[in-house]
């Protein structure tokens, strides 16, 4: 087993992070036991996370003790795993819209205490204005208008210094253009409103049009 990020090992090609509860499967995870300790498989079909580590992105800014807000936290895949890399010091505001996604991802809160489940557009950051100030935004979600809409968020709650990542959807936002045009599209606006782009991976064949974005909120 190698140290590949902060949090992160990897064992034959298989993306590991450590269990905080090593009984507990969330999504009945592939499992690795090493050194008397117990890690989930991070599966990168499920996750445009561990498909963009995969792929080779050169930075992936999350650590522990960090605070997120993660837009479009659905069931709860991606965010348990940042939740086990953050550990119990860090905390996660995660919103979701779907009523049926917001129920699935309850139980996973209960168990890893530092997620705050909000049911919420958001397209509204208004809705949950009380969050704090944190270090990173993380965005997936299917809308045309995504990046703007991580954009308004990172401006009402992503501090100075601090980093977006964005998972772009290319046929939510534009299904006439070629999905590598989307990506460039959507990186100018970010250049634009305050942001250095750091990487971008597209995430073929693992997630088929999608690409995954690191960019530093200046």
């Amino acid at each position: 087993m190698k140290k590949l990020l902060p949090g992160i090992f990897i064992k034959e090609r298989k993306l590991l992070v450590l269990n905080p509860i090593p009984s507990y499967r969330p999504f009945n995870d592939e499992i690795v036991r090493e050194g008397g300790k117990v890690y989930r498989v991070w599966n990168p079909r499920r996750s445009k996370a561990a498909a963009a580590i995969l792929k080779g992105i050169s930075e992936f800014p999350i650590k522990e003790g960090d605070k997120l807000l993660y837009l479009g936290a659905a069931h709860g895949y991606t965010c348990s795993f940042i939740s086990n890399i953050i550990g119990e010091r860090g905390l996660i505001y995660a919103v979701e819209f779907s009523e049926r996604c917001f129920k699935e991802l309850l139980p996973i809160c209960r168990k890893y205490k530092n997620i705050i489940p909000i049911i919420a557009d958001a397209r509204k950051p208004e809705l949950y204005f009380w969050i704090e100030e944190v270090d990173t935004v993380y965005c997936d979600i299917a809308d045309p208008q995504e990046t703007e809409i991580a954009i308004r968020n990172c401006e009402e709650f992503l501090k100075s210094g601090g980093y977006l990542l964005l998972a772009i959807k290319a046929r939510s936002i534009d299904v006439t253009m070629k999905p590598k045009e989307v990506y460039k599209k959507e990186m100018k606006k970010l250049e634009n409103s305050n942001f250095k782009i750091i990487d971008y991976k597209p995430l073929d064949p693992l997630e088929k049009d999608h690409a995954f974005i690191i960019a530093k909120f200046k």
